[in-house]
């Protein structure tokens, strides 16, 4: 009794069908059998089978159906009962198995007892140049596990639903009468679903076990590559509903309500990608199929999935064709704003109907994404192609570019250009006007016409794809659009003069790209031109042709490596690390150069206030938008910027230069920090306590890197520079250049007895009768349904309920992004985009924070500080841990739940008095070194002998 059978189907192969036996025989496991059945070709496929039989008697066996099935179940189902080993695998003619992959699964099978044993399977793209791989859910298979029970993992019921990297003991087959269904598509789906409910122990290797070869040119489409066709979605959802039966039956809610989830933002969003390009027939034959499925799919698995899949989702139920077709629109380009949007009650909405059913309100609010917050230069808008014509040489076209949330309004100055440009990069485009645009009110329609055959000169060989885009001008600031065609016919092919040689290519041709936009592709309608590619193609793929592209992708792979990190490093080290220091130049760089901000900020200004002579670096990250402009600015990780390091007689930051770069020893590090610690910093950490001595070592020497330490309190020194081991010769006791600017406002208050708001609260819009408090917490991983950080409390409700006396300010930390509703506008207002922080401090009259750094330096301007820790048992205790208990030191009142933080609110004024000792003891024990000099002190010491 062979050890393992491996069922090969087959139909129509006979090309392939031997590679994929082969892979059989080649196993390190030696007692193999292969059953190869055939599902009636019309091909040599049988013959070939029968072939593969005869040259290895007792190792091959082979079977034919009498009629065609219609799909790969039957043949499977038939394979089985002619299986003689212990345990079962499935293989399809077009892939092959990983040479160890019988051995791997027998072995854990054995182990473990399983009835299921399944591997990676790996997706091979064999029409692409370098076979490009993915991994097939890889996450489920990141170390070996059994389960007792496929409830254990849901995960892999609804997302890895393939039989052919898997092996099944047979009796466990038999004994459960396990069979694909007959005659139908997603065969898989149902089997194994079946499979992983009766098995009593499943085991996941993390071994590659299983190769499956994909062909998106073949000329005979797999089932996966024919989801256009309506029997493919018919079949889709005859086995969803199967599936859902076999749930309902055993009573399995929470499997249900992932595979719905599942469905949702998997199984109909590809579908929905051709409903664009498909007739009205085909349309309301979809809608009609999925309306009725769709009723079956819990609410609750809208609320899972991102929000333009549970929009498509609806409205293709609700029959809504002219807001889902735009919505799938979005749903293919992702970025893309493809509706108006509507504003109800103060919330945004996809579009303005089924607002009155409760559930389509819900699902269609997209307040949350922020569309409202961002100004057109960061939208990326819908351009619907209206018209589209040519005349012998030129191309006539219109369109309506949406205009969400009128984000263009009547009166701005428009202008726009249509930019045809070769998709391969670095090569050419050209330009024509759009010789009318006009407002719209929900839209912007605009009119253009290109003489291609006049103006677009191709190279002719090497770009041969034309992309199509709008660029569009507001008021002087600029938006990309590009060409959406959905049912827009599009003309004929019009001549075209490309600059190497018209015997290739002769004509333009439009067409439509894979994400729906319009593009142009040069063909020929030449006699010749057959011939003329075919020696071309003979010559790009014969010696020369592989020399020139041998030799490309050694340069391209050449610069890949060169920018590479480690090739970075190196050239850090050995390279850049050999130029001579350059005197009197500094690099300075805060919050990892995502920020012109902080101390590092206040001691270039001290430097640049007292007349220094000396050459300015800034580190950025993102964009260089809001830097100094007198400054030389490098992008961080660049060559420049590691240039500039290696050269630099000072580093002054707030946080770290990249770890792996060692400082030279003719370079002062001043390391300013970012904050006092309240929770639990460097080697007090438990991660970092638990890391081996080769990892500590390597963090250390990235710390013993800092010449200078600055710290404003002996709260530091036990706290910081004890976690960071650093010595005391680095410490410097100055206190943050930051705070200078806090520090001097509170002199400035009690020197004149009144308080002067600046021009910061007039920027802003803040009127003159209104407290300001500022929001600043600590960072939070992002969560949420829209991947942000949630505010802890109902804004709405804080600015209905106070907006009459206060303006709340919202400062996320750095690494978070937050969004507010419309309805809150002016009285609650996101400031996270401001650089630094310290001027909202100083316009705040009260701050509201939970563990953040922040603080230690508002305490110092000896105002209000309420503390909202709705989280602080899990943070505290289940978090790193922190250096001292915050219910006992805080100089404000802690609360936990949002009605008690509306009751501190309501008694802020009460507070400047009654917490006035709090705060002083507060200052006192964690800010004794902050002066208001820091600044100068610093700079008198290190850099006072660059004056001119």
């Amino acid at each position: 009794m062979p050890d393992v059978s491996v069922v090969v189907i087959v139909y129509n192969d006979a090309d392939r069908l031997p590679t994929a036996v082969q892979s059989v025989l080649d196993q390190t496991l030696r007692d193999v059998e292969v059953v190869i059945v055939d599902d009636c070709s019309t091909d040599r496929s049988f013959e070939v089978a029968q072939r593969l039989a005869a040259d290895h008697p007792g190792r091959v066996r082979a079977f034919q159906l009498p009629e065609n099935s219609g799909a790969g179940g039957e043949p499977r189902n038939v394979g089985i009962q002619h299986t003689e080993g212990r345990y079962v695998m499935f293989l399809d003619s077009d892939d092959v198995l990983e040479i160890n992959a019988c051995r791997n699964m027998l072995e854990a099978a054995e182990e473990s007892g399983s009835d299921i044993v399944s591997g990676l399977c790996v997706r091979l793209h064999k029409d692409t140049r370098n076979q490009k791989r993915d991994e097939w859910y890889a996450w489920l298979y990141s170390t070996t596990r059994t389960l007792e029970s496929v409830t254990e993992l849901p995960d892999l019921f609804v997302w890895d639903t393939l039989s052919t990297n898997k092996c099944y003991r047979r009796d466990f087959l038999i004994e459960n009468n396990l069979r694909f269904p007959k005659g139908m598509f997603y065969e898989d789906l149902m089997f194994i679903a079946d499979a992983y409910l009766a098995a009593g122990r499943i085991t996941l290797i993390p071994n590659q076990v299983y190769f499956w070869h994909v062909y998106e040119r073949a000329a005979v489409k797999s089932v996966t590559n024919r989801r256009h066709e309506m029997t493919n979605y018919t079949h889709r959802l005859d086995i969803h509903r199967r599936i859902d039966a076999l749930l309902a039956e055993r009573g399995l809610e929470e499997l249900k309500l992932a595979k719905d989830v599942k469905f949702l933002k998997h199984d109909l969003v590809l579908h929905l990608r051709d409903l664009p390009f498909r007739d009205e027939s085909y349309r309301r034959e979809f809608s009609e199929l999925s309306r009725e499925y769709l009723e079956s799919i819990a609410p609750e698995a809208y609320d899972r999935v991102q929000p333009i899949q549970a929009i498509c989702a609806y409205l293709l139920q609700q029959g809504d064709w002219d807001n889902l077709i735009p919505a799938v629109d979005t749903l293919i380009n992702r970025d893309k704003v493809s509706s108006p949007l509507t504003e109800h009650d103060g919330r945004i909405y996809w579009c303005d109907g089924h607002l009155d059913d409760p559930f389509g309100r819900e699902v269609l609010d997209v307040t949350d994404i922020g569309y409202h917050e961002k100004p057109v230069n960061q939208l990326f808008l819908r351009n619907q192609l209206t018209r589209f014509s040519s005349s012998g040489r030129a191309v006539s076209l219109a369109g309506r570019i949406t205009n969400p949330l009128g984000v263009v309004p009547p009166g701005a100055r428009l202008k726009g250009e249509l930019e045809f440009s070769a998709r391969r990069r670095s090569l050419q485009s050209f330009r024509f006007p759009v010789h009318e645009l006009r407002h719209e009110g929900d839209a912007l329609h605009w009119e253009a016409a290109a003489d291609l055959t006049a103006k677009l000169r191709p190279l002719g060989i090497v770009d041969t794809i034309w992309d199509v885009r709008l660029r569009l001008d507001v008021d002087g600031v600029r938006t990309t659009t590009r060409l959406t065609v959905a049912d827009t016919g599009l003309s004929e092919p019009l001549p075209v003069r490309p600059r190497l040689t018209r015997m290739v290519a002769d004509h333009l041709e439009p067409h439509v790209s894979a994400k729906g936009h319009l593009a142009f592709r040069l063909v020929s309608e030449g006699h010749s031109a057959e011939r003329v590619q075919e020696l071309i193609t003979r010559g790009v793929r014969g010696k020369p042709g592989t020399l020139a592209k041998t030799g490309y992708r050694k340069a391209k792979a050449l610069r890949k490596k060169v920018t590479s990190g480690d090739n970075k490093l190196r050239a850090y080290h050995e390279v850049f690390c050999r130029l001579p220091v350059k005197k009197r130049t500094v690099v300075f760089e805060s919050h990892l150069g995502k920020q012109y901000s902080d101390s590092p900020r206040a001691l270039y200004e001290e430097m640049r206030r007292q007349g220094l002579d000396f050459e300015a670096i800034w580190s950025y990250s993102g964009s260089p938008k809001d830097f100094p402009k007198d400054v030389t600015l490098v992008r961080r990780w660049s060559l420049p910027y590691l240039k500039a390091l290696a050269q630099a007689e000072f580093w002054v930051d707030n946080q770290s230069y990249p770890l792996k770069l060692t400082k030279r020893p003719e370079t002062t590090y001043l390391q300013t920090w970012h904050g006092s610690a309240l929770k639990n910093m460097g080697f007090d950490q438990p991660a970092l306590k638990a890391q081996t001595r080769g990892q500590q070592a390597e963090q250390q020497r990235s710390l013993d890197r800092f010449d200078r330490f600055l710290v404003r309190s002996e709260h530091d020194v036990r706290t910081l520079a004890k976690a960071f081991r650093l010595k005391e010769k680095t410490l410097l006791r100055a206190g943050y250049p930051r705070n200078d600017a806090l520090v001097r406002a509170r002199q400035r208050e009690a020197e004149r007895g009144v308080r002067e708001r600046g021009p910061l609260a007039a920027e802003l819009g803040i009127p003159e009768d209104r407290t300001v408090l500022l929001y600043a917490p600590t960072f939070r991983k992002a969560g949420g349904r829209h991947g942000r950080f949630e505010l802890p409390f109902d804004v709405e409700r804080f600015a209905d309920q106070f907006g009459d006396r206060y303006v709340l300010l919202v400062r996320s930390h750095y690494l978070n992004h937050v969004v507010l509703p419309p309805t809150v506008q002016g009285r609650v207002i996101d400031v996270s985009a401001r650089h630094d922080v310290t001027p909202l401090l100083e316009l705040a009259d009260g701050l509201i924070t939970d563990y953040s750094s922040v603080m230690f330096d508002y305490a110092l301007l000896d105002r209000p500080l309420v503390f909202f820790t709705y989280d602080y048992d899990a943070y505290v205790h289940e978090g790193r841990g922190t250096y001292f208990d915050l219910l006992e030191h805080a100089p404000g009142p802690v609360v936990r739940t949002e009605d008690d933080f509306h009751e501190t609110i309501k008694s802020f004024e009460s507070q400047t008095l009654e917490y006035a000792q709090r705060r002083k003891e507060f200052v006192a024990k964690f800010g004794e070194y902050d002066r208001g000099d820091a600044a100068r002190t610093i700079v008198d010491q290190f850099f006072a002998q660059w004056s001119r």
